[in-house]
């Protein structure tokens, strides 16, 4: 309870601070608009040609972009602002602030700041889905909304575990700043079914990089391709990314080079 009313505060304090510019909030959101129409309009170039990518047809397709959309909002509203603070915080000695607080610190650098107008890309990538299985005429189940939900939060913990990870080579590096663009390169590979990549690459974004989890296996959830042993599965890597990323983080302050010391 203690952690749900900080992160009330922390989103209270930067909803107040959004909102001193609402001109700068809606001209945001309007370029979320375009972004996403841009997107879809790379898809149906696409289907131009073809009839189906990977095994999955045009609106199979939109599901999993707008879930990847979804998990890109996700990513601006938490992981990039704070992941960015938190490299400077290392680089110039500052974490000693946030390690001299009664909280514990992990939790503080990673949902400090909250950007949210770039909740619009997670309303907006939602919307798409529903509008793709509207246009399929497939309702999902109560037990495949179970399982996407399951597989969804996931796939969160996933893309949270592999970005703290990766910045916190920053307790190590003076500049890791170029992690964040590799990072992203990789992460748009999750735009299309994994099915798309053959042999060695599909292996490695299924369990080296686990693109797969963040957005073909939702995806697959919604329309019906998932078994159980997915879900599981999905839950298993998640719980093994967030254990390991919270190992590293306990270490890696170990290793903290404080400006007082």
């Amino acid at each position: 309870m203690k952690y749900l009313r900080l992160f009330r505060e922390f989103m209270r304090a930067c909803l107040v601070e959004e909102f001193e510019y609402r001109a700068n909030f809606a001209a945001n959101v309007l370029s979320t608009v375009f972004w996403l129409a841009m997107a879809i309009l790379t898809v149906q170039l696409y289907f131009y040609r073809t009839q189906e990518i990977g095994g999955w047809n045009f609106y199979e397709v939109l599901v999993l972009l707008g879930i990847f959309n979804a998990v890109h909002g996700f990513i601006e509203f938490i992981l990039q602002p704070n992941m960015t603070r938190l490299v400077n915080h290392i680089r110039k000695g500052t974490l000693d602030f946030v390690l001299t607080k009664p909280v514990d610190s992990q939790f503080y650098v990673s949902f400090r700041h909250l950007v949210f107008w770039r909740l619009s890309d997670v309303v907006l990538g939602l919307g798409l889905v529903a509008y793709a299985l509207w246009q399929m005429q497939a309702m999902p189940s109560l037990m495949e909304l179970a399982q996407f939900a399951i597989v969804f939060l996931a796939s969160l913990v996933v893309v949270y575990s592999l970005w703290m990870g990766m910045m916190m080579f920053s307790f190590w590096a003076v500049k890791v700043d170029n992690l964040s663009y590799l990072f992203s390169s990789f992460f748009e590979t999750a735009r299309f079914p994994v099915s798309v990549y053959k042999g060695f690459l599909r292996v490695m974004l299924t369990y080296m990089f686990p693109i797969a989890f963040i957005t073909t296996f939702p995806a697959s959830a919604l329309i019906g391709r998932i078994h159980g042993w997915q879900v599981v599965l999905s839950v298993g890597i998640a719980l093994v990314c967030f254990v390991l990323t919270r190992l590293l983080w306990r270490f890696a302050l170990r290793h903290y080079t404080s400006a007082s010391s």
